[in-house]
């Protein structure tokens, strides 16, 4: 059967899309044109979180229930509007990732099914400087999400002390990520530092919910605290990226009154695309925060 493919203009960029009845989410049904809509819709809130950034995507073109595969090199068959950004490579090499700085660009991503956007935490212009610490939380069954939100209050709670503000997201999967902004000079190994102090700091208060230790022996019932994530070379699923997930979910921003109610009991954090296109439209871009705020980490010593 011959592909059927449709040119579409966005912001006066041609895009080719293809086989948008294509079906990427079997559980819900969710298609490749609805995948699409979302990209094209999230885009002005998205694209901020993006821009300057070496992206990497995650492919699925046969669905999430099939292997996906990543993808750091920007593709060669890429628009020549399509932006490239030199970042860390094999063996201290460089290679050129795709750099999103349009809402075409998301578009053209969409249709090659990169359901996930994973964001490194510095600028391409400044691979040496991540703009924020960031916090993974990943439960260990039978932890899961109310067990994240807990350990992430205690997390703000240390950073109060300092400080400091973080500002919360789900991973769009199992668990939930803080982000604490800093837009001021910091190194990689000063993020991770941190972002481990912190953690250790929880483990020897609460060892029976919280580790640092990466081996999964130790982990199940406990939220593991990946500072790890710091590192110059990681990536971290971008804020209101899809994920390959059985239902469409997406990383997603939360409110602290929500990670507190979370806490308690309360409602799931989970968001699905729509959801989360809802959200933006009654109480808009809760990450706002992580590109403006301005903090420095404390120094060794410091209280």
């Amino acid at each position: 059967m011959a592909e059927q493919r449709t040119v579409v203009q966005i912001d006066g960029r041609e895009v080719g899309l293809s086989n948008l009845d294509k079906v990427l989410y079997p559980e819900t049904g969710t298609t490749k044109a609805e995948v699409i809509e979302y990209y094209a819709r999230i885009a002005p809130v998205m694209l901020p979180h993006l821009e300057g950034r070496c992206l990497t995507l995650k492919r699925f073109p046969n669905g999430v229930t099939s292997d996906g595969f990543y993808e750091k090199r920007c593709p060669k068959h890429r628009p020549e509007w399509i932006d490239v950004a030199l970042g860390p490579g094999d063996r201290n090499g460089q290679i050129g990732y795709c750099r999103f700085d349009e809402p075409a660009a998301l578009v053209w991503a969409a249709n090659m099914a990169a359901l996930e956007l994973h964001v490194p935490m510095a600028l391409a212009e400044d691979l040496e400087t991540p703009k924020a610490v960031v916090f993974d939380f990943d439960p260990g069954a039978p932890a899961a999400m109310r067990e994240c939100c807990q350990v992430a209050l205690s997390v703000r709670d240390v950073l109060g002390a300092v400080g400091l503000q973080g500002w919360p997201k789900t991973s769009g999967s199992k668990g939930l990520q803080l982000y604490v902004p800093l837009n001021t000079p910091c190194t990689h190994e000063q993020a991770a530092d941190f972002a481990l102090a912190v953690g250790q700091l929880l483990e020897q208060r609460e060892r029976d919910r919280v580790t640092t230790t990466m081996a999964k022996a130790v982990r199940p019932g406990k939220i593991f605290v990946d500072w790890s994530q710091n590192a110059r070379h990681k990536t971290t699923i971008g804020v209101y990226s899809m994920r390959a997930r059985p239902a469409p979910t997406c990383s997603t921003p939360v409110s602290w009154d929500e990670v507190e109610e979370c806490a308690d009991g309360g409602p799931e954090l989970r968001f699905t695309w729509r959801d989360v296109l809802q959200r933006i439209e009654d109480i808009g871009d809760l990450f706002e925060g992580v590109l403006t705020t301005v903090q420095e980490l404390p120094r060794a010593g410091s209280s």
